[in-house]
């Protein structure tokens, strides 16, 4: 069965997972974390993508993006293994891929999910015991929004803003709502939509986007279609008036025609 491409579409909220191959690490230490961090910088302004949330693990990066044109993703992502990558194998004497085949991405309901779902992302230092300290983690979006270090690359999501009317009232709200582990529900659905590249959202939200891209959006149904009996006395679709369809029955050989069924001469 063929591959469905990726799922993209133009300025809606993305949350992406890029992962080393076979899980090897993709970042030994801080100068590979900031060689990233520049790249992801350069080239996220490059192709018109706002990053809104991000996290860097020893394996993985994870991402919380809207783009402007439906290949500025692809683009981004691209550009930076370009550079990272031929970086990282000289500086550390290693050859071969880094990355797992492709990124993982998902179009996701952004006034619903964007707040789990940036605590997800900033909360996985913790789950992977990479640090006992999400705030002072270097490597993620996390004190951007609670106000502990701004990063001004950083583009604050439309829904980020909706938690205050001050910079001060969207930090404490958002720093609140952070203070206790990602819902695992809420959680699985991100992880689970994401690796399977299905779009997240409510129905309103998928039928708003399914006019804006021909790719499916959840998965199809098992099973054969069922099955659909035609009305009596009906034609095949399709048929022209007249035309004749070939009915073998018993040893006779006829000849069904729109005006009725005669016996094949000989």
């Amino acid at each position: 069965m063929a591959r469905l491409p990726r799922l993209v579409v133009a300025n809606h909220l993305h949350h992406v997972i890029a992962r080393g191959n076979n899980d090897q690490l993709v970042f030994l230490d801080e100068t590979d974390y900031q060689q990233f961090l520049t790249a992801l910088r350069q080239m996220a302004q490059q192709y018109g993508v706002a990053i809104h949330a991000y996290v860097l693990l020893p394996n993985r990066v994870q991402l919380l993006a809207t783009p402007s044109a439906e290949d500025a993703l692809g683009k981004m992502m691209q550009a930076i293994g370009r550079q990272y990558v031929p970086w990282f194998n000289a500086r550390h004497q290693r050859s071969g891929s880094l990355w797992e085949g492709r990124f993982r991405a998902t179009v996701m309901e952004a006034d619903d999910y964007f707040v789990p779902c940036a605590h997800l992302i900033e909360y996985q230092p913790l789950h992977d015991a990479v640090s006992m300290d999400i705030e002072h983690y270097r490597w993620s979006s996390h004190a951007h929004h609670t106000g502990a270090r701004r990063q001004a690359w950083l583009t604050d999501h439309p829904a980020y803003w909706k938690l205050g009317n001050t910079p001060f009232e969207r930090e404490a709200v958002y720093k609140q709502l952070c203070a206790t582990p990602p819902a695992p529900r809420v959680a699985e659905a991100i992880i689970d939509a994401t690796r399977k590249a299905w779009a997240l959202g409510s129905d309103a939200f998928r039928a708003s986007l399914a006019k804006l891209t021909a790719r499916r959006l959840e998965p199809a149904r098992r099973g054969r279609p069922p099955k659909v009996t035609p009305a009596s006395g009906s034609r095949k679709s399709g048929s022209m008036s007249g035309a004749a369809v070939p009915a073998r029955v018993g040893r006779g050989e006829r000849t069904a025609t729109a005006g009725g069924v005669a016996r094949k001469p000989g």
